[in-house]
C-alpha cells in the first residue's frame, strides 16, 4: 500500500500472535500508540499481565517521520529480540505502533538464531492478524473574520476539502478546521493573500 506525504501505515486495534519452541511460550502483542507516553503506558500494562514471563522485548516507532523508534532486548542477547520485531514493522512499513513480546522461558535454550526467529515469527503471526490502515496527520486552523468575508473564506474551504470542526457566526465568525498536513501551506497562503485585516488565522499543532 502506497502512502502520500501527509499519510502512513498503522494498525486498527492491539492483535495478538504466538509462537512455541522447545516449551518456551512467545506471546507478541501489537499495540496501536502515537507517542511515548502510549508506550510507556502499554509497557506497564502488559509487564502487569504478564508478570510472571521472563522477559518483555519490545521496539516502537512512532510518527509521520517514522524517525522516533527504539527496541529493546529485556536481558535477551543483544540483537536476538528487540531487532527482529522492529524488522517486523519495518517490512511493514507501519508507524504510531508498539509491539511487545513476552516470553516465557521453557527451559531449554533456543540459541540466538532460534531466539531470532522466535520473537519475529510471534511478531509476525501478530500482525498476520492485524487490520493495517492508513492513517493522515492533519493540521489545525483557527480562523476568524468579519461576516462579510464570509464567502470568500467558505469558498477556499469548500475547495481544500477542509473538515469544519466547530462555527460561530453573527457580526464576527470564528471557524475551527482541520487540513491534510500537505495542503497547509497552500490553505495559509489563500487565506493570506485575501489581504483582509480583519482575518485572523491562527495554525496548531498537528492533531
Amino acid at each position: 500500500m502506497e502512502t502520500s506525504a501527509d499519510t502512513f501505515l498503522t494498525i486498527a486495534q492491539e492483535c495478538h500472535g504466538i509462537y512455541r519452541e522447545k516449551a518456551s511460550k512467545f506471546i507478541a502483542l501489537a499495540i496501536p500508540a502515537g507517542n511515548e507516553i502510549d508506550v510507556k503506558m502499554n509497557l506497564e500494562r502488559i509487564r502487569k499481565e504478564h508478570h510472571s514471563a521472563n522477559h518483555h522485548c519490545y521496539a516502537y516507532r512512532i510518527g509521520l517521520d517514522k524517525n522516533d523508534y527504539r527496541i529493546n532486548d529485556d536481558g535477551e542477547p543483544s540483537g536476538s529480540a528487540g531487532k527482529p520485531i522492529f524488522g517486523q514493522i519495518l517490512s511493514h512499513d507501519l508507524s504510531d505502533i508498539l509491539i511487545i513480546v513476552v516470553r516465557y522461558f521453557g527451559g531449554t535454550k533456543l540459541g540466538i538464531p532460534g531466539l531470532i526467529n522466535a520473537y519475529r515469527t510471534a511478531t509476525k503471526d501478530a500482525l498476520n492478524n492485524a487490520t493495517i490502515i492508513e492513517k493522515t496527520v492533519m493540521v489545525k486552523f483557527h480562523v476568524s473574520f468579519e461576516y462579510l468575508s464570509m464567502n470568500d473564506i467558505m469558498r477556499i474551504i469548500k475547495e481544500k476539502n477542509c473538515q469544519v470542526v466547530k462555527q460561530t457566526c453573527d457580526e464576527h465568525c470564528f471557524i475551527e478546521l482541520l487540513v491534510r498536513k500537505s495542503d497547509k501551506q497552500t490553505l495559509e497562503e489563500r487565506i493570506s493573500n485575501l489581504n483582509n485585516s480583519s482575518i485572523f488565522l491562527q495554525v496548531h499543532d498537528l492533531v
